[in-house]
């Protein structure tokens, strides 16, 4: 930056010198010498050059990526990523991890959600919220007895492995492909950030989320992360940037 502010010095000195040299020559007498000798004189006065401009500070580019950096903690066995925390296929809760339902401000922005949809004329509803640890271990083992573990890994989690079991985590209407281009996936996916939820497995990011697309499930992260993650996905290009995307992680089963 140094370098660029001096060049622009250099430049702005040496087009004043050249404009006041010229002025100069511009002014100088032609001889009156009566004789008719053809020789000029020269002012032997210095030329008046006008005064710098002051050059304005050039402000400093920022570099800053719209993507944080990455703080992991671990607090009680609960894995925080720059404060937001994470249930995905890398990160495990503990089976006693039990909020109760979904929290109090998921439920009260899925109520205000709800609502603008209605207002809408469209109908958003909870089909499945919280699951404790034990009522993931029964549907997933259920789906691995008819699918095969590796088929029931696409789309749904081992216990302990689900965001439903955070309590920050809804699956809306019919939890099934036939959700998606529906009314309200669109409004879902278009309006969800204003109301601090994301469509947490994006079409396309399979191998990033460990998941099918699930137009359906929506994650609550508050207002400031989704709207910060939407800003980010703008910046990157990318309309379906994910949670482990914007924050730096992966997502499988590392055992």
């Amino acid at each position: 930056m140094k370098k660029y502010t001096a060049e622009i010095t250099a430049l702005i000195i040496a087009s004043v010198c050249s404009v006041g040299l010229t002025s100069c020559e511009r002014n100088v007498p032609a001889s009156e010498n009566s004789g008719g000798n053809d020789i000029s004189t020269t002012s032997s006065e210095t030329p008046e050059i006008s005064e710098i401009p002051e050059i304005p500070e050039i402000p400093e580019i920022s570099e800053t990526s719209p993507i944080p950096e990455k703080k992991i903690e671990v607090i009680d066995g609960i894995t925080y990523v720059n404060g937001i925390l994470i249930a995905n296929k890398s990160y495990s809760l503990p089976s006693s991890y039990n909020p109760g339902g979904l929290t109090d401000e998921t439920y009260s922005a899925f109520e205000e959600l709800s609502y603008a949809a209605s207002v809408d004329g469209l109908d958003i509803y909870i089909s499945s919220g919280f699951r404790s640890y034990e009522t993931q271990d029964e549907i997933y083992n259920n789906y691995v007895y008819w699918n095969g573990q590796e088929v029931a890994d696409t789309f749904s989690a081992r216990p302990g492995y689900s965001e439903h079991q955070t309590g920050l985590a809804i699956d809306v209407n019919t939890i099934d492909d036939s959700f998606a281009g529906t009314p309200e996936a669109i409004w879902l996916e278009e309006n969800c950030t204003d109301y601090g939820f994301i469509i947490r497995y994006p079409q396309g990011k399979q191998d990033i989320t460990g998941y099918q697309y699930e137009p359906w499930h929506i994650r609550y992260v508050g207002k400031e992360v989704a709207e910060a993650l939407r800003d980010a996905s703008i910046s990157a290009g990318d309309p379906t940037l994910t949670l482990e995307e914007y924050l730096g992680i992966d997502s499988y089963y590392h055992n």
